[in-house]
């Protein structure tokens, strides 16, 4: 009940935030379009302990202003065949110089391939399962390249599979470390603990990214390593390198035409 309770809210607290947003929209000049595609050879989940174990693609869209915004992300197997879509509803609850704090909520589809008979013969088909999950991320920033947090993640699925998740994560973020050349490396260490069901289980991980500012390419990565879990798969470690292609910014609204002569 408590974790029902947790996304009522939540998803209260966002459609506020979009129903303020949309009153200030009237009036403000800024609004986000933006997006990142990625591609790897092996596609990682939000939780890390899970993998789609093959190449993917994955897009990331962002709309909406500053306080609110509608952040779909669709994932794909390079062959061509859906891996899961989910489409977040987020709102900047405090956005302050040192603390920050993002509340969060989706609906998602997750898609994995089976055999079924059909027809009277067996062939491969695409199953569906349903869930919506609602997070809570708060940020500490202790200097301009260093900063502490932490994410909350409940999930529930309505379909066979999984019924209950929990993630919490403990991370870090080290940013701007100097290479060669303007290139720039970028550090996020995590602790998180895992909970499906009736099982569980503590992991570490360490993700990373090299860009150049002004270059829409960026370089990352992440490695995840179980230390106990019961939840399968039961592998110790788990990896990919993404290549990144970034697009889009903010934008500012001109109430007044402007002369081009």
């Amino acid at each position: 009940m408590r974790y029902s309770l947790l996304q009522a809210i939540c998803c209260l607290l966002i459609l506020s935030g979009g129903l303020s947003a949309q009153r200030a929209d009237s009036t403000a000049v800024h609004r986000q379009l933006s997006g990142m595609i990625s591609a790897t050879h092996n596609g990682i989940s939000i939780i890390p302990s899970f993998s789609l174990d093959k190449p993917a693609l994955i897009v990331n869209l962002k709309m909406g202003s500053r306080r609110f915004t509608f952040e779909p992300d669709l994932r794909f197997a390079l062959e061509g065949k859906p891996w899961s879509m989910l489409f977040w509803g987020r709102y900047q609850a405090v956005q302050g110089e040192r603390f920050s704090l993002r509340l969060g909520a989706h609906p998602a589809i997750n898609f994995r391939t089976v055999m079924a008979e059909v027809g009277g013969e067996w062939r491969e088909v695409i199953e569906t399962r349903r869930y919506v999950a609602s997070e809570v991320v708060p940020s500490l920033r202790i200097s301009d390249r260093f900063s502490l947090g932490m994410y909350y993640l409940h999930g529930r699925g309505f379909d066979a599979g999984i019924k209950t998740s929990n993630f919490v994560q403990l991370n870090a973020a080290w940013t701007g470390i100097a290479l060669v050349r303007d290139w720039q490396l970028h550090l996020f260490p995590q602790f998180y603990y895992l909970r499906t069901d009736a099982l569980d289980g503590t992991y570490v991980a360490g993700a990373w990214r090299i860009n150049q500012p002004g270059l829409p390419f960026s370089l990352s990565g992440l490695v995840n390593r179980s230390i106990q879990t019961e939840i399968s798969p039961e592998r110790k470690w788990i990896w990919n390198v993404v290549v990144e292609y970034r697009f889009g910014g903010e934008y500012r609204r001109v109430d007044q035409p402007v002369n081009l002569r």
